[in-house]
């Protein structure tokens, strides 16, 4: 389940390669064991259960365990497996119900919930829009502004209807895409699984996407550093206990038509690629939140911020190499303390 390209990384320990790690810090005593599996939503996956030592055997178990929820949901949420939910719901003809589990429709209801408090900027019923864009790119040709307005046309959240049996659809041409959201759901479901295994620290990454919970192996603070969208630096960091981290960036995915390129974040309000939103990074207490928003924020802009729900926060990179500016909320301002400057303009 391929989705944006996430720019957070997550310093854990001096080398995170190696299957488990004793801590170098004042305490000795815990042991951080590191799973890192292949496959895991079409990207690169790092587990990580903190554990007092000899303790490792029931960490291993845990992690496993985390492993099989994320690959459950890809097995659900998918649009790259013609055997998932989503791809049935995708292929399925007006009328027709769809069975589906109780884990995708509380991942359809969340989406139709941000979509509303996005003002239509988040949006999992824009899949035709994704489709068209894709094309583009592989005949090398820019879609006609009448085959935009079409593939706008063709879904919307009125088509799909959640029934006691299933989902059912209002037109055979509408289609759902979770890519921005269903990775968060995962993070989180992987998550509980570790934390409820009584690890002293958690961490979930998924494509740079993480959640965090208690301590490293030091007995510190998970540190989060987010990467300059311009170039391969540290545009900030800051220490976490507990809360998820997700970025949206449109620097490393994208469509080439023309000697031009487009971003793959498309503005499901127009059906657009966005322009000039390199890096939008969301704080929150679930990953699903985090994953959602940080796709809203990367249509929306700064201008979203007002419309972040309590205790989110944000951090926006706007503009290119050569001018940009960077835009945080008040809570994730006071978070960083003095936020970097170049070769970016602060917005105050």
């Amino acid at each position: 389940m391929a989705g944006r390209v996430a720019v957070v990384v997550v310093v854990l320990l001096t080398a995170i390669a190696i299957w488990q790690t004793r801590g170098t810090g004042p305490d000795l005593s815990r042991v951080a064991v590191v799973r890192s599996p292949a496959g895991v939503m079409g990207t690169t996956c790092t587990l990580v259960a903190v554990v007092p030592a000899g303790r490792e055997a029931m960490a291993q178990r845990g992690l496993e365990a985390a492993e099989r929820e994320l690959r459950e949901v890809d097995a659900l949420m998918s649009t790259y497996l013609e055997s998932s939910e989503l791809s049935a719901i995708n292929r399925a003809a007006a009328g027709e119900v769809v069975p589906v589990s109780t884990q995708l429709r509380s991942v359809l209801r969340f989406s139709r919930e941000v979509w509303q408090a996005s003002n239509g900027a988040f949006d999992a019923t824009c899949r035709p829009m994704i489709d068209l864009w894709r094309r583009a790119g592989r005949a090398g040709r820019l879609p006609l502004d009448d085959d935009i307005a079409a593939a706008r046309s063709r879904s919307s959240w009125e088509d799909f209807e959640q029934l006691a049996g299933g989902v059912r659809k209002g037109r055979q041409s509408a289609r759902l895409d979770l890519g921005g959201v269903a990775k968060g759901y995962g993070i989180d479901r992987a998550f509980d699984v570790l934390s409820a295994a009584g690890c002293d620290g958690v961490l979930v990454d998924v494509g740079g996407d993480v959640r965090v919970g208690g301590c490293d192996a030091r007995g510190e603070r998970w540190m989060i550093t987010v990467r300059d969208p311009f170039g391969d630096r540290r545009l900030t960091d800051f220490a976490l206990d507990a809360g998820a981290v997700c970025t949206s960036g449109n620097y490393e995915r994208y469509v080439e038509i023309g000697g031009v390129r487009y971003s793959h974040i498309i503005d499901p309000r127009t059906g657009h690629p966005v322009d000039r939103l390199p890096s939008v990074t969301v704080l929150a207490a679930d990953a699903v939140t985090a994953d959602a928003w940080a796709t809203a924020l990367g249509v929306l802009g700064a201008e979203g911020l007002g419309l972040l729900p309590p205790s989110v926060e944000a951090l926006i990179v706007e503009g290119d190499e050569n001018s940009c500016r960077i835009h945080a909320d008040e809570a994730m301002e006071q978070r960083l303390g003095t936020l970097p400057a170049p070769p970016c303009e602060v917005d105050r």
